[in-house]
């Protein structure tokens, strides 16, 4: 849910009388603290927005792995879930024959968390 979503949520259950002056302000202030803090994980996380420093990020997961946990990991970086980057690497192996390469070169050379 988008922030604005959630604030416009809060106003109507504040006009419904579900939330006090006090209790919405508070939920307001939450949200617009925890999307601070979101936008200044994302910007420290990739310092200078390139390529390289994104590249920096990209972790094994420990978590969510099948074989390496580079999908996973591919998933954490880029928001795309982790289905269907094992999709990617399935159709690249059967398709062209170097998905397979390249999930163990990532395997190799990519750092777990």
């Amino acid at each position: 849910m988008m922030i604005s979503d959630e604030i416009k949520r809060l106003h109507e259950l504040h006009q419904a009388g579900a939330l006090t002056d006090a209790e919405f302000e508070q939920a307001k202030a939450k949200v617009l603290s925890g999307a601070s803090s979101t936008v200044n994980l994302n910007k420290s996380a990739s310092a200078d927005g390139t390529f390289a420093s994104e590249l920096n990020t990209l972790r094994r997961s420990r978590t969510d792995r099948w074989l390496g946990g580079v999908c996973g990991g591919l998933a954490k970086v880029s928001g795309v879930d982790a289905w269907v980057w094992r999709l990617v690497f399935a159709l690249f192996t059967i398709t062209f024959g170097f998905g397979i390469v390249i999930y163990l070169l990532l395997w190799i050379f990519v750092p777990e968390e």
